[in-house]
């Protein structure tokens, strides 16, 4: 029986459902391409281009493991965990031996994998494509052959793969600077290589002999991996049994098949991990923006058939009967547009990885998957979203008698319900709650995701307290708008007898404000911080930064051999685990450092700093419980364990990282061992200097202003990422302040005819109107705007130490300019229509 009356309704009031069917086809949209991102962080497919030829892969491991036991009544829990570390970690060569003696091994080949640029205008700026560098006796494993020329031989001789030759016109006897983990070296080519199975397109190959490899590769008695060939009539089950036999009781890993593509592309094994964290940020993010969004649209709805509702109520129609109705209908709703929003959220997520990999947030080398899940998933969300919020939204009517229910379809209620008031205040103070934990948080991994969960449970505040807020402020509004005539009068008088239905408007609104605001200034508010401490803490008068993967070491060098330099500090960047916790470092030269930088050290001393010393902020002290002359246990970024005393702990841990170590000690395990940065401190001039690097191709001079200019370039880079992130919530959140300010006004057509059969013109009616979006507009904006404000301060505080967030003022007048727009647009169109049709018809037409 509901059924059919559910879709009769729908049938006759198409008009009216049009506002949730798009609220819900955009959730579901939304949710679908978020899953798509999530799944292919979870099962994408990582395929293998250099280890083709070689069915089993032995390599290092590349994660740090801790084991926990737990003894608790009489009962012993074990709990291993592992996280993945930041470089390429190496395998001993004596592995080889065993692997050799395996049975099944027809061949092992070891292979060497390190950093090697070539240096040349046709391929420099080819930032897509990695270049990297390997022994000559590795090419089988793809495997390469030569089409023309010769293997190398010596130190200087050179194959490049065919499709460098091609994009660069290079063959052989030509002469190629290569900027490996060395000084740049010119090598003669003697050969190109093509692959058997076609050119490589995610990389690019560069083979050398092997003692120039292993010197390049800079890690003696050690290997990237080895490639594994099985002898004739052994299957590739078998042959890694017997390898994974071989290797038992090492740390080695056994890969074969699909996983052998994590093994080979580092960055796209790790990018799953960053996937999987963004997926599920945004997806966690959109359901919670979504069904607050919906949950009004469907109060309005609901409202607006408050009499029709009523009417049933009094010809005996039951609560129960009444909660059957509109959840049929919100079923139905919900079916086809989850199923459209599905479908099109297809494409949209596409186009979301496609962003990501064009940004260099995502390696190509990661292929994107789709499969029926996240549709699904969407599908069954949107419809437990579109039936809980037909529920919460036919609360109030299903409750109440059908006398009152009549009544109040034509007069609103002064006062919401006590119990929408007191949960509304509830959830007001787990914000305050919130913001308050926020201003305690001082990791960005920790206070992101509360940053925007605090901007949500705000704006659900706004939503439950919404008619009190609206009516406080027509009352604040009363005297500037009845100042404007009589279509303020009639505006004032609107945003008090229909607190309810503006309200309804002002939460997306408010939404919409608070959570643009937010995601435009979370990463200005930490990069201005941490750009400020770093131009406080270095002293140098220059800086040398390179175009390419780095600045050589030879390079600092001789700036220190030179007359009028008196130090050169040279800065390499990693990520190190203490246990398992991430933590950013750096690695300087000792030598001169005080002279060039200046931490801000609060404990301890950098005199006597070396290669057993490391500093760190305080941050890092206040989490590990470790003071000056404490031992820290870390592991470096290939995953090599170490010991280092601690010698200082600094301030501005924001601008240098939370540890500092040695030079030497930090270059030694890091797949780019090139120097970031090199400070100079120095009386020479910026042209003396460039002189001096000059053989150095690629490495510049620069004032630490500029390179400050360059690091603000990094941090916009960086924020795009979160923009796009973050940029389909609020794209949905505007949506649902387009649709909620249509449905506002299209309901009025009545009201808008009898007021015109009252006297009122056209064009006072429509002065009405806007003067309505523009409170409502000014309402939701500075509600908005105080929840940004709020949260943005108490990120700002725990993460900078500082109550002053970096708000520009132009982008905040941009954001409020387009949400008045959008405002504008939404009242201004629906309210012209609603006025086409003629007074007498519309006020004698059957409701």
């Amino acid at each position: 029986m509901m059924l059919r009356y559910a879709l009769q309704t729908l049938r006759d009031r198409k008009g009216g459902f049009l506002g949730p069917f798009l609220a819900l086809m955009c959730a579901a949209a939304l949710v679908t391409a978020c899953g798509t991102l999530l799944e292919t962080g979870l099962r994408g497919t990582i395929k293998t281009e250099r280890y083709a030829a070689a069915p089993v892969i032995v390599s290092a491991d590349q994660n740090v493991h801790q084991t926990t036991v737990k003894h608790k009544k009489g009962k012993t829990k074990v709990k291993h965990k592992a996280k993945p570390i930041a470089e390429r970690a190496w395998l001993p060569r004596d592995i080889e031996d065993r692997l050799k003696a395996a049975p099944g091994v027809g061949a092992v080949v070891p292979e060497l994998t390190f950093l090697a640029k070539p240096l040349t205008p046709a391929v420099a700026g080819d930032t897509e494509r990695p270049s990297y560098g390997h022994a000559w006796e590795s090419a089988e494993l793809t495997p390469f052959h030569l089409v023309e020329g010769k293997a190398p031989r010596t130190a200087h001789d050179l194959v490049v793969d065919r499709g460098l030759a091609d994009r660069a016109g290079l063959r052989p006897g030509d002469r190629l600077t290569v900027q490996s983990t060395r000084s740049p070296r010119a090598y003669r080519i003697t050969g190109i290589a093509a692959p058997q199975q076609g050119a490589l397109a995610h990389q690019t190959s560069l083979f050398f002999s092997s003692a120039e490899a292993e010197r390049l590769a800079a890690h003696p008695g050690k290997v990237t991996a080895f490639g594994v060939v099985p002898a004739n009539g052994t299957d590739a089950d078998a042959l890694k049994q017997a390898v994974e036999h071989a290797v038992d009781g090492t740390t080695a890993q056994v890969s074969s098949g699909a996983d052998r593509g994590p093994v080979e592309f580092l960055d796209a094994a790790g990018a799953r991990i960053k996937l999987v964290s963004m997926g599920g940020a945004m997806g966690g993010t959109s359901l919670l923006v979504a069904v607050l969004v919906v949950v009004g649209t469907f109060a309005l709805s609901v409202q607006q058939r408050h009499r029709e509702l009523s009417l049933l109520r009094a010809i005996a129609a039951t609560p129960q009967q009444i909660r059957r109705l509109l959840g049929r209908e919100a079923l139905l709703v919900g079916a086809v547009a989850g199923v459209v929003g599905a479908l099109a959220g297809i494409p949209l997520g596409g186009w979301l990885h496609g962003r990501f990999v064009e940004m260099g947030a995502v390696p190509a080398t990661l292929e994107r998957t789709v499969s029926v899940f996240p549709p699904f998933a969407a599908i069954a969300a949107t419809l437990l979203g579109a039936w809980a919020a037909a529920r919460i939204a036919g609360r109030r009517i299903v409750r109440i008698r059908p006398a009152e229910a009549l009544a109040e379809a034509r007069v609103e209620r002064t006062r919401p319900a006590w119990s929408r008031i007191i949960a509304g205040l509830v959830v007001l103070a787990g914000g305050v709650v919130l913001v308050a934990v926020l201003s305690v948080l001082r990791t960005e991994a920790a206070s992101t995701p509360v940053t925007f969960l605090a901007v949500v449970v705000f704006a659900c505040a706004i939503a439950l307290l919404g008619p009190l807020v609206v009516r406080a402020a027509a009352f604040l509004l009363r005297g500037p708008l009845r100042m404007t005539g009589p279509g303020g009068k009639l505006a004032h008088a609107n945003l008090r007898g229909n607190a309810a239905r503006m309200a309804a408007v002002v939460t997306p609104l408010a939404l919409l404000t608070g959570m643009t605001c937010t995601v435009l200034f979370v990463q200005p508010t930490l990069g201005d911080a941490a750009r400020a401490q770093a131009r406080e803490g270095i002293h140098a008068d220059w800086a040398l930064t390179a175009q390419g993967p780095g600045i050589p070491a030879e390079a600092a060098r001789k700036l220190r051999t030179t007359e009028g330099v008196d130090a050169a500090t040279e800065v390499v960047r990693t990520t190190v685990r203490v246990g398992l916790d991430k933590y950013p470092a750096q690695g300087v030269t000792p030598e001169g450092l005080t002279r060039t930088w200046d931490p801000d050290v609060t404990a301890g001393s950098l005199k006597g700093f070396g290669a057993g010393g490391v500093a760190v902020s305080e941050l890092a002290a206040d989490r590990l419980g470790i003071e000056p002359g404490s031992t820290l246990k870390l592991t470096l970024g290939d995953g090599t364990k170490t010991e280092l005393t601690v010698r200082a702990v600094y301030a501005r841990g924001l601008g240098f990282g939370d540890l500092t170590m040695a030079h030497d000690l930090v270059a030694r395990h890091v797949d780019n061992p090139l120097a970031a940065a090199v400070l100079v401190k120095s009386d020479r001039t910026q042209e003396q200097l460039a002189a001096d690097v000059q053989k150095f191709p690629g490495v510049r001079v620069l004032a630490p202003a500029a390179v400050d200019d360059l690091q603000a370039a990094r941090q916009q880079q960086n924020a795009e990422v979160n923009y796009l992130a973050m940029g389909l919530v609020l794209a949905f959140t505007a949506i649902a302040v387009v649709n909620t300010l249509a449905m506002s006004v299209s309901e009025r057509i009545r009201e808008f005819a009898m007021l015109r059969l009252a006297g009122a013109t056209r064009r006072q009616v429509l002065r009405m109107l806007r003067t309505e979006a523009l409170s409502v507009l000014l309402i939701g904006t500075a509600l908005g705007s105080g929840v940004a404000l709020a949260v943005l301060t108490a990120f700002s505080v725990g993460m900078t130490g500082s109550a002053a967030p970096s708000i520009t003022p132009l982008v905040y007048v941009s954001v409020v300019a387009v949400a008045g727009l959008l405002a504008l647009a939404a009242t201004a169109l629906p309210g012209r229509a609603a006025l086409r049709p003629l007074p007498v018809t519309v006020a004698t037409a059957k409701e």
